[in-house]
């Protein structure tokens, strides 16, 4: 199997972005009540919910993408749609890169590098 691991970070980024969109749209309510506190001192203060509504959206198409683009790997050897799962996905954790920098969360910022790694691996053998 020639791309075990583009298959296996394809996976890894679908699990998690799927996960992550699942608990946005499931628990709305709650990541907006915490998201509001969590930025009450920046400019995002007043746009919450359409920022993570942009999140969402973002997570489920990254997440979507990666699973379309393991299937087309294990099918034909196809890179197109695993590799725009990898770059959304970079896109994603860029957006949230910024809202934690903004938020001056930088223990969340420091984790968010450790998905960004293995998201721009995947962009780079895919390419």
């Amino acid at each position: 199997m020639n791309n075990a691991a583009s298959i296996l970070i394809l996976i890894f980024l679908a699990i998690s972005f799927i996960q992550s969109g699942y608990d946005k749209l499931f628990y709305w309510k709650d990541n907006v009540d915490w998201l509001k506190e969590h930025f009450a001192k920046t400019q995002l203060k007043n746009h919450v919910p359409l920022a993570l509504l942009n999140i969402l959206i973002m997570e489920l198409i990254s997440g979507i993408l990666c699973i379309v683009g393991c299937i087309e790997l294990l099918i034909n050897n196809g890179r197109v749609f695993g590799f725009y799962g990898a770059v959304f996905s970079c896109v994603t954790l860029i957006m949230l890169l910024f809202g934690q920098r903004l938020a001056k969360d930088y223990d969340g910022a420091r984790t968010i590098v450790i998905y960004f790694m293995p998201a721009i691996m995947a962009v780079y053998w895919l390419n």
